[in-house]
């Protein structure tokens, strides 16, 4: 191989320089694998040069010659400079091989010594290029790599660019990056081969910015890793200089302010600056200072030739030119928060009092007034509460929470309300928007100053809210709240209230849950406070409707009657959510899917993302048991990504992520997920969680045609919800799904117990739906045994009745058992008849459940020759056998891994996980993952 050692990268990249860039990777990879040619473009800092490192040293060591360049803009003007970094020492393997004048001609262009134009000797240069890229291809797979094509000399560029086009099949790949910055790539194709594929590199997004941070070592509160992806716009070389900056500042941001930017940035997005005049520098400094500038607003703030001041900053790209609307934007971010960094104080406060009169919106012109006022004001703090309670109520809780603490600021510490008073209604609303690290901090310097019992207590309650389901992390919080609250109702309540949901998130006790909710619904009714008592009844008929116990019902009513709450009726823990689960327990779907969209609504229109994250897990739960996988699909996706963005209801999240994946996506992706939910609800002692994301795990497993590992998974989360104290089987709704588990693995009687103890309860509480599944779970057994007719009889009935029920994935899968128990199981011989498939495949399809569906047409597949999977001595020789790469896949898959975890734990491309499955399948006469968990479990049996 000929590589220019100075050029060479190291084989492994940092991983955390890779974060986000698994889109851009998947294309490459496929691209380059097929033996085409890539080409990676956009902005500057976006990563190019970081993807391209990565594939040059995956898809290099394939290579026998790798070729590198990489132009800077001060170099751009020398003639082939480019061409002699790719080809220099490549010259004296190629030269004997190349006629004497082009010989000469690329001698006396790379090395300078004679006097090579491509005016003068264009030809034989071209020729030259390309004769030697064949000569290098004819010894082996070529990787050229170049990097910054933007720089690229001209000569150079068209050098290269006439040998891609005519290289035809010649094994030589191109990898380049060139800055864009929108769509305009074409002029950079020139170089390369004519089926170059060109992949955009795109800006991350806020969790993959927080994610990039952390492994750097920046651990920022999530309220500023959300200003830094806005002021970053994703970009992740601007994320990491602002992430460093404020990592080595002490002091933060005052609330309302800009980040600060580091000299670094200020000097790469605002060296355009010295170019305009003075006024208009002022004028853009109030664009930055405001919320949504216009030019009207420029006007009444006394700019007045904004328009011409404007149009020479948008020629010189500070402005974007093509504004949306009458808004005027900056190009980038960045540019408006550099530019407010770059001004002085004075200058700052100059350009918010003109924005404080000429704004037309009260929380506008009360942000701006408090940032042009300096020390304390009393009339400012009672303008700025106003403002936050105007935002609260029109559902922006970030903004209301940064109005807040701007109050706290500007109160004097004798103020009333005092200043603690103003931190801890704005900690309150950061929880309320997502932003839990600075609710906690606020609440913690709340608690380091004040000794009134009533604030402190309330600063507990923050504390507490903002451990999530992690509530063993504030276990000492709870002593300290109860004795500021002493022998107070009211505080009492709150602390109870907090108690009943340690009992069940930590120590899994319904029971003991409920008996906190009903006392401290009981001293909230002493203490005259309506709103926590409602949330505590609300709590408790959720507690009892999971736990099966007969005063749900009458607990639902004492929670829905009069005087109500608003905020309670539509809070994720409140009464309206309490109905949702009652109803789609209790098989009524239409109306928990209204129910459940309404509160959406709601939320969303009032700002509430932990409830909004809550809800959309309800409806795509409920579209779920409707059948509608596609659309449970994007409702769970949504919730995770919003969960993930917060670092709320991850777990659950997760959780329901997985089972959406399974129904209607995809199945690698749904065990990763159920994974992900176990462990972190074991992290976090979070019981009630853990079962439900064992039960997912199981239902993955069980899709993915892993029996004994859904037996394995379901049988924990029976076990847990039997600790739990759990008797419903509505809640978890496993109880069929271990039954047909236990059926594939001949575990019949257990099987059969799990139906019978299942069925009693379901018949106690009157859950059709549930008696439907386990009845269909039944005819499985009995087929087992040999009682065709009964089992044919008894499915048929239960795809009856899951239909008039509503629920369409359960309808189907009754549908597909029965296809199989009419053709028989799979095996060698004849293919079933379609049609016995047909109804299956039709409401599987109805249902967009793409992975049953995947089951049904391989059921219809003719099975060409018998392949015994259980006889144990051939499969362990077959095992035995593979190769020690073939091995180790083998293995992983094994442990359930996907494709992209065997890459990452393997260092190979998921291409090569790929080819190498292939192989193993070939060697073992299998077809599937699910046959390597088969051959696997016949082998550890023998």
């Amino acid at each position: 191989m000929t590589v220019r050692r100075d050029f060479q990268e190291p084989g492994r990249c940092r991983s955390d320089l890779l974060i986000g860039r698994e889109e851009a990777l998947i294309g490459a990879r496929e691209q380059l694998s097929r033996g085409g040619s890539v080409l990676l473009h956009g902005p500057a800092g976006i990563g190019k040069s970081t993807v391209l490192r990565t594939l040059a040293a995956e898809y290099g060591e394939s290579a026998r010659t790798v070729l590198r360049c990489s132009a800077t803009e001060s170099e751009s003007h020398l003639p082939f400079l480019a061409l002699a970094d790719l080809l220099g020492l490549a010259l004296d393997e190629v030269a004997g091989q190349l006629p004497a004048a082009q010989r000469v001609a690329l001698e006396s262009a790379l090395t300078g010594r004679g006097e090579s134009t491509l005016q003068r000797d264009g030809l034989a240069l071209r020729l030259a290029v390309l004769s030697a890229l064949r000569a290098l291809a004819a010894k082996g797979p070529v990787l050229v790599v170049a990097d910054d094509l933007q720089w690229l000399d001209t000569a150079s560029t068209e050098l290269l660019g006439f040998a891609a086009r005519r290289l035809g099949d010649d094994p030589v790949r191109m990898v380049f990056a060139g800055r864009t910055d929108g769509q305009e790539y074409d002029r950079y194709l020139r170089a390369s081969t004519p089926d170059t594929l060109a992949v955009r590199v795109n800006p991350l997004t806020r969790a993959q910015v927080e994610t990039l941070l952390e492994h750097r070592g920046y651990h920022l509160p999530r309220s500023t890793v959300r200003e830094i992806h806005r002021t970053s716009a994703g970009n992740p070389l601007y994320a990491l200089e602002l992430g460093r900056a404020l990592a080595e500042n002490p002091t933060p941001p005052r609330p309302g302010e800009p980040l600060p930017v580091p000299t670094s940035l200020r000097a790469l997005v605002l060296s355009r600056l010295e170019m305009l005049s003075d006024d208009a520098r002022r004028t853009l400094l109030v664009v930055s200072a405001g919320a949504r500038p216009t030019l009207a607003l420029l006007h009444a703030a006394g700019r007045e030739n904004a328009e011409a001041e404007t149009a020479q900053a948008a020629a010189l790209g500070l402005l974007a030119t093509e504004p949306e609307g009458p808004a005027v934007r900056f190009a980038h971010p960045l540019v408006s928060a550099a530019l407010y960094a770059e001004a002085s104080a004075q200058e700052r406060r100059a350009a918010h009092a003109a924005l404080s009169t000429a704004a037309s919106d009260p929380i506008e012109r009360a942000r701006h007034l408090a940032l042009a006022t300096d020390g304390t004001d009393p009339e400012v703090a009672a303008r700025l509460a106003e403002a936050a309670a105007l935002a609260r109520d029109r559902g922006a809780p970030t903004v209301a929470s940064s109005l807040g603490l701007l109050a706290a600021r500007y109160t004097p510490a004798d103020g009333v309300p005092n200043p603690d008073e103003h931190r801890l209604r704005a900690a309150e609303d950061a929880i309320t928007a997502g932003e839990l690290d600075l609710a906690r901090d606020v609440a913690r310097q709340v608690l380091a100053r004040t000794t009134v019992p009533a604030e402190r207590v309330r600063a507990w309650i923050i504390v507490i809210d903002t451990a999530g389901h992690a509530m063993t992390e504030v276990d000492a919080v709870f002593p300290q709240a109860l004795a500021d609250a002493g022998d107070d109702p009211r505080l009492l309540a709150l602390i109870h209230y907090q108690l009943a949901w340690r009992a069940l998130l930590v120590e899994g006790d319904f029971a003991e849950c409920r008996e906190e909710a009903a006392r401290s619904a009981e001293l909230a009714a002493r203490g005259g406070d309506r709103r926590t008592e409602l949330m505590s009844l609300s709590f408790q008929a959720q507690t009892e409707t999971l736990m099966g116990h007969p005063d749900a019902p009458a607990t639902i009513k004492r929670a829905l009657k009069e005087p109500q709450d608003p905020q309670v009726t539509v809070h994720h823990n409140g009464i309206g959510s309490a109905r949702f689960r009652w109803l789609i327990m209790s098989d009524q779907l239409p109306e928990a899917r209204a129910t459940i969209t309404t509160l959406l609504r709601e939320v969303r229109r009032r700002g509430s993302v932990e409830s909004e994250v809550h809800f959309l897990r309800g409806l795509a739960e409920t579209e779920l048991r409707c059948g509608h996988c596609g659309r449970a699909l994007d409702l769970a996706r949504e919730s995770l990504r919003l969960a993930r963005d917060t670092g709320i209801g991850e777990v659950a999240s997760a959780m329901l992520a997985a089972l959406a994946e399974a129904s209607g996506g995809d199945v690698d992706r749904a065990l990763a997920l159920a994974r992900e939910s176990v462990e972190h609800a074991e992290e976090n002692g979070d019981l009630i969680y853990l079962s439900r994301a064992q039960a997912a795990l199981g239902y993955a497993r069980l899709v993915a045609g892993d029996a004994p590992g859904a037996v394995q998974s379901l049988r924990r989360a029976r076990e847990l919800e039997h600790d739990l104290g759990v008797d419903d089987p509505a809640r978890g709704r496993w109880q069929g799904d271990l039954a047909e588990a236990l059926v594939r693995v001949g575990e019949l009687a257990e099987a059969q117990e799990v139906i019978d103890v299942s069925r009693a309860h379901a018949l106690r509480l009157g859950r059709e739906s549930v008696l439907a599944v386990l009845d269909r779970a039944e005819a499985l057994v009995r087929a087992a045994r040999g009682e065709h007719e009964a089992a044919v009889a008894q499915l048929t009935s239960a795809q009856d009745r899951l239909a008039k029920l509503g629920y369409g994935l359960e309808e189907a899968r009754a549908a597909l058992a029965l296809a199989e128990l009419r053709t028989g199981p799979p095996g060698p011989g004849p293919t079933p008849a379609p049609t016995s498939y047909d109804e299956a495949a039709r409401l599987f399809r109805r249902s967009r459940a793409l992975p049953w569906l995947r089951r049904v047409d391989a059921a219809t597949v003719p099975n060409p020759a018998p392949q015994p999977l259980v006889q144990q001595p051939q499969a362990a020789a077959a095992l035995d056998g593979l190769a020690a790469m073939e091995r180790q896949v083998a293995a992983l898959v094994m442990e359930g891994a996907t494709n992209r975890e065997i890459a990452g734990r393997l260092f190979i491309s998921v291409k090569t996980v790929e080819a190498t499955l292939t192989r193993v399948y070939r060697k073992l006469g299998i077809r599937s993952r699910v046959d390597i968990v088969r051959l696997a479990a016949g082998r550890h049996t023998n």
